[in-house]
């Protein structure tokens, strides 16, 4: 296998940097189905000016309070952001932080949710608390055991369902139960027999999506699944071209942190380098990637172009503090700043 980093001065670029600007323009047309864990992310914003005398720990004076979705919520606040139509299938549990997510997400635009409730289930809530920028302190409520047997057959059932109205299947899963097991398997080969290609953001256990046209691994899970390094370069290329031929993946796209990304396909591995930013937020990140991605294929680009494109929405989204979106504008920005540098 060999490996490459894509050249601003190829042949054919301006004829890339013209379908991935159209591509942009056919968001608003493009419809994608989002199955994953969906949960709720709280925010309390503030300021520290004292510590507390009951112990040594600063006190936050809360000036503001944002609830927002999270997990394959955030996947979904993605695309919607993008103009995207979106089919998200989820399970929350009957309780208040269900309630409020179930509305968050319903409030969306063009969004068609199917969040199945599960009677007794604790749906995931993560509550941080931020002073000027940085986080003090981040406290969890989940329940990770998989979800019930007879609600996972109700989700496959809707979610084959929503695969025929959608032209590409999101499949974001965090380890909190809902693509626990068979379940990830059965969506896989029910995408596939329906025509449908499978963008995948795995939690571990990467053969569970044995099939996918892409799966979106770390380099550590490449490790934990082949047993093969991938800290360098040419060990990375190896090692995503192994777990490929293992398990059938269309194409393998790796996030190496601030180290950037590489894609693994048939072509070989191609290494984009992180853009930088200072400061560098990494929240949701792989959020904001698979959905550009599944957003760009939807609306018709090849996949090499697709991850350009999302390697592309890093730069806007790590600039930004949190769980942040990116719009379509800052995308046409970032594609015309890229093409500009290109061409000098």
């Amino acid at each position: 296998m060999h490996t490459r980093t894509p050249s601003g001065s190829a042949p054919g670029r301006d004829d890339a940097m013209a379908a991935l600007s159209q591509a942009i323009e056919r968001f608003s047309r493009a419809s994608v189905l989002v199955v994953g864990d969906a949960m709720l992310d709280r925010y309390f914003y503030g300021q520290v000016t004292r510590i507390s005398p009951e112990a040594p720990v600063p006190v936050l004076s809360v000036d503001r309070e944002v609830a927002l979705p999270g997990g394959a919520g955030n996947v979904v606040r993605n695309l919607t952001a993008l103009g995207v139509a979106v089919a998200f299938v989820s399970v929350v549990g009957d309780d208040q932080t269900g309630s409020d997510l179930t509305g968050l997400i319903g409030g969306q635009p063009g969004v068609e949710p199917w969040l199945l409730v599960q009677g007794g289930r604790k749906t995931t809530l993560k509550t941080r608390f931020v002073a000027l920028g940085q986080q003090l302190l981040r406290a969890d409520q989940e329940q990770t055991d998989p979800i019930h047997p007879k609600l996972a057959e109700r989700l496959l059932r809707i979610a084959r369902d929503a695969m025929v109205a959608t032209s590409v299947t999101v499949l974001s899963d965090y380890g909190k139960g809902v693509l626990a097991g068979e379940g990830a398997t059965q969506l896989v080969a029910t995408a596939r027999q329906a025509g449908r290609r499978v963008v995948v953001d795995p939690c571990g256990g990467l053969e569970r999506f044995a099939g996918a046209d892409l799966i979106m691994p770390t380099s550590l899970e490449i490790t934990e699944t082949t047993g093969l390094a991938a800290e360098t370069d040419a060990e990375l290329a190896a090692a995503a071209g192994v777990l490929r031929q293992r398990h059938g993946f269309g194409a393998v796209l790796v996030q190496r942190g601030e180290a950037g990304l590489a894609l693994c396909d048939d072509e070989g591995t191609r290494f984009l380098p992180a853009i930088p930013n200072d400061p560098y937020d990494p929240s949701g990140l792989a959020d904001t990637i698979i959905a550009v991605l599944a957003a760009a294929v939807a609306a018709g680009l090849a996949l090499p172009l697709a991850v350009h494109l999302a390697h592309l929405a890093t730069g806007i989204s790590a600039a930004k503090p949190g769980t942040a979106v990116t719009l379509p504008d800052e995308l046409r920005a970032a594609l015309a700043a890229h093409a500009a540098a290109a061409a000098q």
